[in-house]
């Protein structure tokens, strides 16, 4: 098994792809070591106390290491447990199964209620956010959740390698909000929650 390495726009964080579906569905991120209990491949890579972050895409997995963190050391620590995990093929959650610990982003709590006026207006963000924003995020290693609209204001979360990331303020603005703006003229703004 051979596990590739990609960077990402944010400095502190490396992708790791190990060539095999890392979570079937959905995403997860880790973003305490108390949050890492919950898998125990999140839980090791947590133990080399150098990592602030850890987040599963669908065939990738990005770590976030701490300020001052060496990667020359870690992401040999990080491929070595990776490797570990996959080989033997330990389950990726404890119980054995992603189903019922992944959050859909439905789920994760609005920062405004959506009114059922903007019904369409909603429908609409969230298909450019599944169909034009989601792959891309996630070609840098991170995701995006959809959190609320209200008075031309749309919040998003950033996950994974976009949480925290430099250049995560100008993809908000000049990316999503540009897109958004275009393709649904009611959105005025796009705000991270």
């Amino acid at each position: 098994m051979f596990i590739e390495t990609e960077t990402t726009p944010n400095p502190a964080s490396l992708k790791f792809l190990p060539g095999r579906t890392v979570m079937p569905s959905g995403t997860r991120e880790f973003a305490s070591p108390e949050a890492a209990e919950a898998s125990p491949l999140a839980q090791a890579i947590y133990d080399t106390g150098e990592v602030v972050n850890v987040f599963y895409g669908w065939d990738f997995v990005t770590v976030t290491a701490a300020p001052g963190a060496d990667w020359g050391a870690l992401k040999s620590q990080v491929v070595t447990i990776l490797l570990d995990h996959f080989v033997s093929e330990a389950p990726l959650f404890i119980g054995g199964s992603a189903d019922g610990i992944s959050v859909p982003d439905d789920d994760i709590a609005p920062v405004v209620e959506d009114r059922e006026e903007d019904a369409e207006i909603i429908a609409s963000i969230k298909e450019l956010l599944e169909t034009r924003v989601r792959p891309a995020v996630a070609g840098d290693g991170g995701d995006i959740a959809y959190r609320g609209f209200g008075e031309g204001i749309v919040y998003l979360t950033l996950q994974g390698a976009c949480s925290g990331c430099p250049s995560s303020t100008a993809t908000l603005k000049h990316g999503i909000e540009s897109l958004l703006k275009h393709y649904v003229p009611e959105v005025e703004e796009v705000r991270a929650a």
